[in-house]
């Protein structure tokens, strides 16, 4: 091999090692933008489910107690989610009067408030509250019973069956991303720049028992 094929050689394992830098650089942004978008579906997702779950509080569907835990719990999340958000009204007066007797305004500066620790934690009591707020099946039929019973558990179980999709797209939109990160070259040559790992959200959204089987396909 003379001189000018070796050059020329050179030259093509550069242009190829080139090309192969910016199609694992595309495709790496490309999954960024993927995770980023499934997590702001995520986070539409649960605010819309604790808009529903404050609603439900404020419903007088169910009891006094189970109202004023799941108005609390719902509040949590939406302000987690941001304090700018629309839900943030929807429980009346009287309802957050309630709210104010159980958690007051100055629990937090005590220590009393800080029960949360992160946003999957938030997520994950609002489940087992609503969950606990139900009760059984029966206690479903009768809310079924009641006026707006069944449009509110309609929306309920087609929001929750929402978050459940959401939360499962972006958990593995994350592990892609992840996957592909991990490789040698990938780490060796930065690909993907100074952009955080992302993560994964796992949070408890175990469906709850009494609404019966989960959300039909028409519901997603």
């Amino acid at each position: 091999m003379n001189g000018e094929q070796l050059v020329v050689l050179v030259l093509v394992i550069v242009l190829l090692f080139g090309w192969w830098v910016w199609v694992a650089t595309s495709r790496m942004d490309r999954l960024h933008r993927k995770v980023a978008a499934s997590r702001v579906a995520l986070d539409h997702q649960l605010v819309r489910r604790a808009m529903v779950a404050a609603e439900l509080a404020s419903s007088e569907l169910m009891d006094p107690v189970s109202s004023v835990l799941v108005a609390d719990a719902a509040w949590s999340s939406l302000a987690a989610a941001g304090a700018d958000s629309p839900a943030m009204v929807v429980v009346p007066p009287d309802l957050a009067l309630l709210v104010e007797e159980v958690v007051p305004s100055g629990a937090a500066d005590e220590g009393v408030g800080a029960r949360y620790v992160t946003r999957e934690e938030i997520e994950s009591d609002l489940s087992r509250t609503v969950r606990a707020a139900l009760g059984g099946p029966e206690d479903v039929e009768r809310m079924h019973a009641m006026a707006s019973g069944p449009e509110l558990l309609d929306e309920l179980a087609g929001a929750w069956y929402r978050v459940h999709l959401a939360r499962r797209f972006h958990n593995e939109a994350v592990t892609q991303a992840r996957r592909v990160r991990r490789k040698t070259l990938v780490r060796w040559l930065r690909i993907a720049g100074h952009a955080a790992m992302p993560e994964t959200f796992e949070i408890d959204d175990a469906w709850p028992d009494a609404l019966g089987k989960s959300a039909p396909a028409s519901r997603q």
